[in-house]
This record gives structure tokens, C-alpha cells and sequence, in this order.
């Protein structure tokens, strides 16, 4: 292992922290796109470079969401979590059939649980890299509820909403976090990466970031089976950042899926099945962390030499795969220690690149 202070962990670090922005932006355009046919219809090929979002996306169920609470179910009413509390103004696209869940979004634009990760970011920098929830408690809702949005998304996944309707009936930032079908999802874990790599630079034990990282996590996503992968993912993020230069990373990489889920992934490769058929079909291209967390193990694996094909395959898988993309960014960074070239296409990245180098530097 390297020690803390060595330049190579910062480089990695810094590749991380950016390139989850480019796997978000990345896969955005083709966002849950649950038959990979509709993504080679909509762009021939695949994606193959940052996209807009198409104006229509055939396996919206935005009509399905709930704008008052978490989940599924009513929208409409006198006073609505959606457009009145969050996502001011942009109510209208919600309910309408066949509408993509980041219209009007542009190539290289960042989706919400990235703009999250950011507040989360300068939070951590004015507190010196290290965490106090009750201040990323109040950043992040004063960043949600801003008028006008103080991002480009038209969504929210449902544990923001959840989050404000709890907040809206009078409960205690502390205890917002709403349950529902998909609480145990990869967008809790999103923000994971910029958490654990910021206490561990500044001196925190592993251990104790851990735990930090699981609170963090309960803050927004109570569930105990997410909260065992967010284990498993930060102590690989650790194994990752912190490796000699001649430790093999498949192994880390193998060891992981061994450990957090019994699986072997040498032998998953061996079998010489295609993306869409093991991310899609042996696992879920859904956003629940039991099928994602084996989804993401295995592209990691598959492409730990070649990251942009990487986040091009898990684009073109479609499912969850911005937030899996958010995730795979942060572990081909760690595993190169450079970011992709589509980082300086990112629309915000001058202003990232501010935020993480602030954060390693705090």
C-alpha cells in the first residue's frame, strides 16, 4: 500500500472525482431505456460521444410517479413536491406520455444526483474535507428547493421526493428519509465516492469513514442491504486509491464480487457472454442495488483497460445507467489516475474541476 500522502492517491483522487461526472453524462440521453433496440434506434450504433437528451424516450413511465410523495402513485393536488417545492417550474413535464425524465437536457449536461454530489463537495470543502450532516442536511435542501432550479433536470428520483414530502409534513431533516420500493437503489450511491476519498485524505481512518459514509447514506436511503454494498464499495474504493503500483486491480476488483456477493468474475468473463446479455438479462439493468452492484463489479472487471469502452458499454446497456455510470467513473479513475478526455466536454467542468481540486486541497 501507498500512505495517504503520497501524490499518486491525490492523482487518483482527482480522476475519480471527475470522471463520475463524465459517466453520468454519458449515459443521460439513453436513461432508462429498458429495451437497448430503442437506444440503437435513437442513436444508430449506440452512443458513442456526450448527447441531448431525445425529446421523446419510449420506456417513460414519468405519468407512473408520484409528484406529491415518494414512490408511485397521485400527482396533481393544491400543493405538490414537484413544482412547488422541488424542480420549481418544471412540473409540466411530469404526466405526459412518453416524455424523457431529463428533457430538454444537453450534451454534456450533469443530472441531479451529480449536482448533488457537488453540493456534498463544497459542503465537505468549507468544513475542511471533513463531514457534519447536519450542514450537507442544509445545503442540500436549500440547493433542492431553490427558485429557479439551481440545476438543468426535469427529475427526481423518488427518495428526493420522499425526502421533501417528509420535510413538508414537519419532520426533521434528520429523519426525512422516506422508504419505498426502490429505496435500496445505486443513486445512494452516487455520492458515496466523494465522501469516503475526502475523509480518507484528510486522515480519517477507514473504519471511522466508513461509517461516516453509512450515515451519510441513511440520511437519504434507510435500507440495511444498501448499506452492506456501501461497505463493500468503499473499502474497494480504498483498496483502489491506496494500492502499491504493482498490485493487480482484477484482483481487487475479483476479490470484491467474491466477498460482497459470491461471485466469480474470472469465471463470468470466461463465458464470453455480451453486455446486454449479462447486464440485462443474468443481472437487472434496473436501478436496485442487488442486480446493479454485480452489473457494475462486472464492467469494472471486463474494462479495467479500457475505461472508455467501459462507460460506453454501460451506456448502451441502458437500465440505471447514469448512476451506474456515476460509479464505474470513480473506479476507472482509481484504476488509471486520469480522467477521460470527455471531462473538458462536460458543460460544467471548469467548475467541477474548481470543486474536486478544492476538496483535495481543503
Amino acid at each position: 500500500m501507498i500512505p495517504l500522502t503520497d501524490p499518486l492517491a491525490t492523482q487518483r483522487a482527482r480522476a475519480a472525482l471527475r470522471n463520475q461526472f463524465v459517466g453520468d453524462a454519458l449515459a443521460m440521453p439513453v436513461h432508462w431505456y429498458y429495451n437497448p433496440l430503442d437506444i440503437d434506434r435513437a442513436f444508430p450504433g449506440g452512443v458513442q460521444r456526450l448527447e441531448a437528451a431525445p425529446a421523446q424516450h419510449p420506456s417513460s413511465i414519468m405519468v407512473l410517479h408520484s409528484t406529491r410523495h415518494g414512490g408511485r402513485g397521485s400527482q396533481g393536488g393544491q400543493r405538490e413536491i414537484v413544482g412547488d417545492v422541488i424542480l420549481k417550474g418544471r412540473r409540466q413535464f411530469w404526466g405526459v406520455p412518453g416524455m424523457h425524465y431529463h428533457q430538454g437536457m444537453q450534451a454534456g449536461e450533469n443530472t441531479l444526483n451529480a449536482h448533488c454530489t457537488r453540493v456534498l463537495m463544497r459542503t465537505l470543502t468549507t468544513d475542511g474535507g471533513l463531514y457534519q450532516p447536519e450542514h450537507f442536511l442544509r445545503d442540500y435542501i436549500a440547493f433542492m428547493t431553490a427558485e429557479p432550479p439551481a440545476h438543468p433536470d426535469t427529475y427526481a428520483e423518488s427518495w428526493h421526493r420522499g425526502f421533501f414530502a417528509n420535510l413538508e409534513g414537519g419532520r426533521p431533516p434528520e429523519r426525512c428519509a422516506a422508504v419505498t420500493h426502490d429505496t435500496p437503489s445505486v443513486g445512494g450511491l452516487v455520492s458515496i465516492a466523494a465522501l469516503l476519498l475526502s475523509l480518507r485524505l484528510h486522515g480519517v481512518s477507514l473504519e471511522e469513514a466508513q461509517a461516516q459514509c453509512r450515515t451519510h447514506l441513511l440520511l437519504t436511503h434507510p435500507d440495511d442491504a444498501l448499506a452492506r454494498v456501501c461497505d463493500a464499495y468503499t473499502a474497494l474504493l480504498d483498496a483502489l486509491l491506496l494500492r502499491a503500483p504493482d498490485t493487480a486491480a482484477d484482483a481487487l476488483l475479483a476479490a470484491c464480487a467474491q466477498r460482497s456477493l459470491g461471485l466469480d468474475l474470472p469465471a463470468l468473463l470466461r463465458k464470453g457472454r455480451g453486455d446486454r446479455d449479462v447486464v440485462g438479462r443474468l443481472f437487472s439493468s434496473a436501478c436496485y442495488i442487488s442486480d446493479s452492484w454485480p452489473a457494475i463489479l462486472y464492467l469494472a472487471y471486463k474494462y479495467r483497460d479500457d475505461p472508455r469502452a467501459g462507460l460506453l458499454a454501460n451506456a448502451n446497456v441502458g437500465g440505471d445507467n447514469v448512476h451506474r455510470g456515476a460509479v464505474l467513473g470513480v473506479l476507472f479513475g482509481l484504476l488509471h489516475g486520469r480522467e477521460e478526455a470527455w471531462f473538458a466536454q462536460l458543460t460544467d467542468s471548469a467548475a467541477i474541476a474548481q470543486e474536486c481540486d478544492a476538496l483535495l486541497a481543503a
